[in-house]
């Protein structure tokens, strides 16, 4: 068996939003710092997810293609599926309340697996968004430079993980749905079985 990637646990209190107004604070920062953060060219991608066979909706993501432009494509290609292998399929396999949801092992489906588009693993390309609120994407890892296809959305703020987990998305739309996801989650991170059933652009 492979290691287990998973963020260091911590609860916050909740921010209930479909939509996340912090994530366009996010983006004018970057833009007060330079280097330009408009999301023209940002891609977007689609999760459906259910839960034990039952559609829970449909997920929406924006991926920071101009900031961390590596980590973006990885995700991007996953969805897709352009690649051979990607998201399609694949489950949630940690849901932890008041936290993360965790997926993205599409290998061993466990948290102990997963494949890049760049090979095994691929490195922290910067961890210049922080983790400030619900929402955000971010890769999930094993220690330095051990990012594969592994990924959670957060549920709080968790500054505990800045500086260790590369943050390149935003839930768009379907924090709703994100929710749904959350309620069948547990303290030690099991739950029914949280289905990606479609991915894609």
């Amino acid at each position: 068996m492979g290691q287990r990637s998973q963020p260091v646990e911590r609860a916050w209190s909740w921010r209930d939003k479909n939509s996340l107004p912090y994530t366009e604070e996010i983006l004018q920062n970057f833009n007060e710092k330079g280097p330009s953060s408009q999301s023209e060219t940002n891609p977007v991608v689609y999760f459906e997810v259910s839960a034990d066979d039952e559609p829970l909706g449909h997920i929406t993501m924006e991926l920071f293609s101009n900031i961390v432009p590596r980590t973006a494509e990885n995700f991007r290609a996953l969805c897709t599926g352009e690649k051979g292998f990607g998201f399609k399929n694949s489950i949630f396999h940690r849901i932890v309340p008041d936290f993360v949801c965790q997926g993205g092992d599409i290998t061993r489906h466990d948290g102990t697996g997963g494949r890049s588009i760049y090979g095994d693993a691929f490195e922290d390309e910067n961890f210049e968004v922080k983790h400030t609120g619900p929402g955000l994407l971010s890769m999930a890892n094993r220690g330095r430079d051990t990012n594969n296809s592994q990924f959670f959305i957060t549920l709080k703020k968790a500054e505990h993980l800045d500086f260790k987990h590369v943050v390149f998305g935003f839930v768009k739309d379907g924090m709703d749905v994100v929710k749904k996801m959350e309620s069948f989650g547990s303290p030690k991170g099991l739950m029914n079985r949280i289905v990606i059933t479609d991915s894609r652009l």
